[in-house]
């Protein structure tokens, strides 16, 4: 950061660096390490210049390259023995020359290097705007996709961000750009957006939209797409593209990032975008082996030739620390320059090697407590070569103590036109002379220079730390400590200056699994009690009582963050809390004609479809609008969007995750703006009868995300009945108190699809017994059948006089029951995946059935053999009655089962009635997509979403 970033190569033009073999850096971790980003001279795909050109040649070449306006890159002139593209243009390579950066692997054509816009690795966090974290999930294996930063296949373990394309190897991703999706408002404001580019990991069909051309590729990282539109370029025309992001066709139901605010500072952003650390996936051992395995290799294969030498190389204090070295391949005749080159290098510095030395130590003293002071010491360093006929196996690369350094001051979130301003510093400079010097040149008064203040900016791929710094520090004394520290950091390291304001901190934090039905002031008991909140800093901004739930309003980031981690640990009446960081969207800033789009997930259906739908719908829409129910479950979503006019929620899961989100949104629809929001489904559930009726299909099978929500935007509003069940058992019970045997309190339950009672009930209730005893073998739709048609076959030869077990009276009228074993009342043609129970004949007697009739059907099947002739069509059910309002008189213990939950239930009443207003559902439109232009030019550009999560 000194001494900037230059966007010329520090290959320059030097005749005698033309000759030098070119050094492959490795990365390690104690004894782990693997084959890292610059490519080694004896690669299958490339070998060294070919035999060396004339003086003039070599002149003509440099002068050549000096003139190359490619930002960052070290181009070196290589010959090809494999097919190889163009990153620039994704050509073919014809011939057997291409030119290759040295540093981040970027591939060109001669004819390319002059147009070459995509900065090189090492300058990339230089020409970050807005840092932006990314969210790096746990390690992974993900085939036909390249590194962000060495630009190379991740054919080993690598880290995908969860918000945005990014996917880098895991010892690159401490050298990834903070340049993540801008998803909320934080410090900054911003009412225009343009398009965030993405380099690469494209389909191969896809096509740019300039010149129509293809520009996805499986052989290499090329092609650029915003992540917000969906639009495809080539990186030879991505900056055509008018630079306003419309976002594309789903832009009615995205939530617009500048009307999203979060405070995000000490939470990760798993902790900001609600990311489950239990669906962390696992790594195995044997990929740390095959790591090992490959170093060792490496090591054996060079040290077999005698004309080269594998170094260890460290950054700083903080590397020898914590034992992370990255390791570089370089001729035993090497002089002190070019080792040093070949250092900078391998940590991606694009600085002058003649500000920079190399300081060395014995393998034994690496972990001595003195190590790093003793290392701190000037030595001097000959021009000769580095080796002598001992070796060192590690040194650390410093950086030459200088009396003054440049360093460059961002105007951070001031709105002024220039990007920044490069003042010298020296040891007597300070905060406050800085901020003195740079205000008149941003063109502000030097009057009110107290207003200003000067912020130390870490842009870590996973974390963005800022730090106000005191008005008597030393800044040339903080520069330098950082460069000892961590040469990277320092690359990664920003000055800002920012206006003083005295704006308060708000964090919202969601605390669910309190007991239900409490007051405010009870609720304040608990939380004092269990998690020692702070009253003076921690106020409850809303409770949801009959969901056992509070939303408290936190003015101090520590005290957020500690509240955060201690409710995660704490259990109430023998029940784990759960505490959700949520966002506050700003409803006034929404534009017309948006209506977000609220999307539930339930990861633990569907098999592992959950948890892929989740990443997708992260990626194709704001990440804060996109909730796992597993987390908090549905409330945290619908109080994040209870202050928008109008939205829908799309819920994916089964029946029983629809009722669950239903059954929240009845319970809080008073406190919403829009309290009859439309909901559709994406069935991953086993019977998934609701989601066929509404043409959702029988379930999830991979189709692409996007085209799912093209359906949701085109889906037909409808409305459906919901019931309530009250189950009033005259069984007694002993209460715990006294012993005395009290009457068993009435409970309430909610209907969408069928109830029933008898053989339909047991046969749901020795499922759930099998799932309960081995759990991980229901993840999938064909074994849960499978188990189901097992239960069924248990129960052929049981037989259940059911009609002389239970009274009906439908409407005030008793009716009678013929003889059967199962009584089921339907409110959706759709029984046991999919079945018709009802039937299609006409009958006189009753109403031709509809979701929205305020009408139940009620049906009898007489065992086993019956419920399976009507699963294959063969039979309808007994029909019996239809109303409006049904009373049952349970005689004995009596299976039931609602929506797929069963139980047994005492001997008493059950009453089943209408359950308030009807619930607005969305119904897939029948019609296709228009073919219109923006239609096709809108599923071009998202062509790459198809596989994502693959």
């Amino acid at each position: 950061m000194a001494d900037g970033a230059r966007s010329s190569s520090f290959f320059g033009g030097s005749s005698s660096r033309g000759s030098s073999p070119a050094s492959s850096p490795l990365v390690g971790r104690g004894p782990k390490s693997r084959s890292l980003p610059t490519p080694s001279p004896s690669s299958p795909a490339l070998r060294s210049q070919t035999p060396p050109a004339s003086p003039k040649q070599q002149q003509q070449q440099s002068a050549a390259l000096s003139r190359v306006s490619a930002p960052g890159h070290g181009f070196k002139r290589v010959t090809l023995t494999k097919p190889t593209f163009c990153h620039h243009c994704s050509d073919f390579i014809w011939g057997l020359a291409g030119y290759l950066c040295e540093v981040c692997n970027f591939m060109s054509h001669e004819k390319c290097l002059k147009h070459v816009k995509i900065p090189c690795s090492c300058v990339a966090p230089s020409l970050v705007r807005v840092p932006v974290a990314h969210c790096l999930g746990p390690p992974g294996h993900y085939k036909r996709k390249f590194c962000a930063v060495c630009r190379k296949p991740l054919e080993s373990l690598a880290y995908r961000c969860e918000v945005c394309e990014l996917h880098v190897h895991t010892d690159c991703a401490p050298f990834a750009c903070s340049d993540c999706r801008q998803c909320h408002q934080d410090h900054q404001d911003h009412d225009t957006y343009h398009h965030h580019w993405r380099e690469g990991n494209l389909p191969s069909g896809a096509r740019c939209k300039v010149c129509k051309k293809t520009c996805g590729s499986s052989e290499m990282l090329s092609g650029m797409r915003c992540e917000w539109c969906g639009v495809l370029a080539h990186a030879a025309c991505y900056g055509i593209v008018p630079p306003e992001c419309t976002f594309g066709r789903l832009r009615s139901m995205i939530l617009p990032p500048n009307c999203v605010r979060l405070f995000s500072r000490n939470f990760s952003k798993m902790h900001c975008f609600r990311i489950s650390e239990s669906l962390q996936t696992e790594t195995d051992d044997d990929d740390d082996v095959d790591n090992s395995t490959q170093l060792s290799q490496k090591e054996s294969q060079t040290s077999t030739d005698s004309s080269k030498q594998i170094l260890k190389i460290y950054d700083g204090n903080d590397a020898v620390k914590r034992n992370q070295y990255r390791l570089i391949t370089v001729p035993r005749i090497a002089k002190n320059e070019e080792v040093v080159e070949a250092a900078l290098r391998a940590y991606y510095i694009n600085d002058d090697p003649q500000d920079y030395e190399l300081q060395t130590f014995t393998q034994q003293g690496l972990f001595c407590d003195d190590i790093i002071n003793r290392n701190d010491t000037t030595e001097e360093t000959q021009s000769g070569s580095v080796f002598r006929e001992a070796v060192p196996e590690a040194w650390i690369i410093r950086a030459k103590p200088r009396d003054n350094e440049v360093i460059k001051i961002f105007p951070g979130w001031l709105k002024v036109g220039m990007a920044c301003v490069s003042i010298r510093i020296n040891k007597e400079s300070t905060t406050q002379t800085v901020i003195k010097e740079v205000l008149p040149l941003l063109g502000y008064q030097l009057e009110n220079f107290q207003n200003f203040s000067l912020v130390e900016v870490l842009m870590g791929s996973k974390q963005v730390q800022r730090m106000v710094l005191d008005d008597l520090e030393l800044i040339l004394g903080r520069f330098q400590d950082i460069r000892k520290t961590s040469l990277r950091q320092m690359n990664q390291t920003r000055f800002y200056i920012v206006e003083k304001n005295a704006s308060v901190a708000r964090v919202h934090l969601f605390i669910g699994g309190l007991p239900s039905h409490l007051s405010n002031e009870e609720y304040m008991n608990i939380l004092k009690d269990e998690l020692a909140i702070k009253t003076n800093v921690v106020s409850v901004s809303h409770v949801y009582s009959s969901q056992g739930a509070v939303v408290l309003e936190i003015s101090c980031f520590a005290e957020a963050e500690r509240l955060y981690m201690l409710a995660k640990d704490t259990t109430v009446n023998d029940k784990l809390l759960s505490s959700v960081v949520i966002p506050e969207v700003l409803q006034a800033k929404l534009p017309q004609n948006c209506y977000p789009l609220l999307v539930y997930v339930n990861p633990k259906s569907g098999g592992l479809k959950g948890r892929d739908l989740l990443y997708s719908f992260r990626k194709l829409l704001n990440p804060h609008q996109v909730f796992e129910l597993t987390n908090g479950g549905p409330l945290p979503g619908l109080h994040t969007f209870s202050q928008i006019p109008y939205f829908r929620i799309l819920v994916c899961g089964g029946d029983g995750t629809v009722g669950w989100v239903l059954g929240a949104l009845e319970e809080i629809r008073h406190k919403l703006v829009c309290s009859e929001p439309s909901v559709a489904i994406l069935p991953l559930g086993t019977g998934n009868d609701l989601g066929r009726v509404l043409r959702w299909g029988a379930g999830y099978s991979g189709e692409d995300p996007y085209s799912i929500l093209i359906s949701v935007d085109e889906a037909v509003d409808v409305l459906m009945d919901r019931w309530t069940i009250l189950l009033d058992a005259q069984e007694p019970i002993e209460s715990s108190e006294n012993g005395v045997l009290e009457p068993e309190p009435p409970k309430i339950v909610q209907m969408n699809n069928y109830c029933g009672l008898g053989i339909d009930a047991e046969l749901s209730l020795g499922f759930h017994h099998a799932r309960e005893e081995e759990p991980d073998k229901f993840n999938s739709r064909f074994h849960n059948k499978g188990v189901y048609v097992k239960v069924g076959l248990q129960k052929m030869s049981h037989t259940r006089n059911l009609h002389k077990e239970i009274k009906l009276q439908v409407d005030q009228h008793q009716v009678e029951l013929p003889n059967i074993e199962g009584l089921i009342f339907i409110n959706i043609p759709s029984w046991g995946s999919g079945a018709d129970l009802w039937g299609s004949d006409n009958d006189n007697r009753f109403e031709k059935p509809r979701i929205d009739d305020g009408l139940l059907e009620v049906v009898g099947v007489t065992g086993v053999v019956h419920m399976g002739q009507v699963q294959g069509g063969l039979r309808s059910g007994i029909r019996i009655a239809q109303g409006s309002y049904f009373r049952l008189t349970l005689l004995k213990p009596i299976p039931v089962q609602v929506d797929g939950e069963p139980w047994i239930q005492p001997p008493g009443q059950i009453i089943i009635s209408a359950a308030g207003p009807k619930v607005h559902m969305l119904k897939k439109s029948k019609q296709k997509q228009k073919k219109t232009g923006n239609a096709k030019e809108s599923r071009n550009e998202n062509l790459s979403v198809n596989e994502v999560g693959r």
